[in-house]
């Protein structure tokens, strides 16, 4: 049993080294051309958002209910503007009517296979989650919007989640896990789900960044001025696949992590819910905490965010995006959970 249970902390060993060399690449730490007209505009319209989000509707949860029905409300509204039918999933959360929001393009060829972006909007108390988790709706609203003419060979769903944060975060009262369950109910074919969540906060500071363990460090860089994309090793196969399409799309510095789900970190957002389920699942990230100051506080606030950077980011999401809906191959997981 012994020398059954070495091998396999070697085994393992030897994957988490493959996968955190097989994903990482030299980060672009200037040269970055100026933003295009269009990046320009996106930026703007990223700002608009979480500054309704942020400052105008502030924190956003079952215990701020009026808040967190006016976020609701105002991404129902954008996501109409742009000719979206919303579809609502509601359940009972402390005794309030909480809601999922949901819109989708049905694909040409492959309408079965359906890729899904997914981001929170419910903050933490008292904290007015400009970055956690404002700017990942404003990225989803802007690809929603990007995408609304677009018709590809699978399906779009676009998910806004209630209930990220403690304490519901992996409850039955979490959003993600209440809509991961019916689509396996249902028997949804999800071949990607891609989590936005938290990415609006870039630094070039030398030592900016940090990581929930020192071996991560021997591999990515200190300096938090890239985006991240975290998955677990069932899902690696996606991971590799987004970070290659968004590297096509972006100059933007771009690092990726495959490693075990129960690892510090690695499943802290909606995609663990999917996870569960058995589909294929990842985290679009800024590393949050380890990197961004304002994490959880009052002070995550609307002017805290880098919006070029986060334009830069969102456009290359988009055409990364693009690519995973009109290509033919799947990134299923097998039936099992895990």
């Amino acid at each position: 049993m012994r020398q059954v249970t070495v091998l396999i902390i070697l085994l393992t060993g030897m994957t988490l080294l493959y996968f955190f060399m097989s994903t990482r690449m030299k980060t672009i730490q200037s040269d970055l051309p100026p933003l295009t007209l269009e990046e320009i505009e996106l930026r703007e319209r990223l700002r608009r958002h979480v500054e309704t989000l942020a400052s105008q509707i502030g924190p956003r949860n079952v215990w701020r209910y009026d808040k967190l029905l006016e976020a609701a409300a105002y991404i129902r509204t954008e996501l109409e503007s742009y000719g979206y039918a919303v579809q609502s999933q509601c359940f009972q959360t402390l005794g309030k009517e909480v809601c999922n929001l949901a819109v989708e393009i049905e694909g040409r060829t492959k309408p079965e296979d359906i890729v899904l972006l997914g981001a929170h909007y419910d903050t933490v108390p008292d904290s007015p989650g400009a970055n956690d988790n404002g700017s990942g709706v404003a990225a989803l609203l802007e690809i929603a919007r990007e995408l609304r003419n677009f018709r590809p060979r699978r399906t779009l769903r676009l998910v806004a989640f209630v209930n990220e944060e403690m304490p519901f975060h992996d409850t039955r009262s979490m959003g993600s896990q209440v809509y991961a369950g019916s689509a396996r109910q249902r028997g949804d074919r999800i071949v990607a789900m891609l989590s936005l969540e938290t990415i609006g906060f870039y630094s070039d500071e030398p030592g900016s960044q940090h990581y929930p363990n020192p071996v991560y460090a021997w591999f990515y860089p200190k300096t938090g001025n890239f985006i991240g994309f975290v998955s677990n090793l069932t899902s690696w196969r996606l991971l590799r696949r987004c970070l290659t399409g968004f590297r096509r799309h972006s100059r933007f510095p771009a690092q990726g992590v495959a490693a075990p789900g129960r690892l510090t970190g690695i499943g802290w957002s909606d995609h663990a819910s999917f996870w569960d389920e058995g589909y294929p699942a990842l985290m679009v990230t800024d590393t949050a905490l380890f990197r961004y100051p304002h994490y959880h506080r009052p002070s995550d606030t609307a002017d805290q965010l880098n919006y070029d950077a986060f334009a830069r980011v969102t456009s290359g999401l988009i055409g990364m995006v693009e690519e995973l809906l009109d290509e033919e191959n799947s990134y299923r997981l097998p039936q099992n959970r895990g």
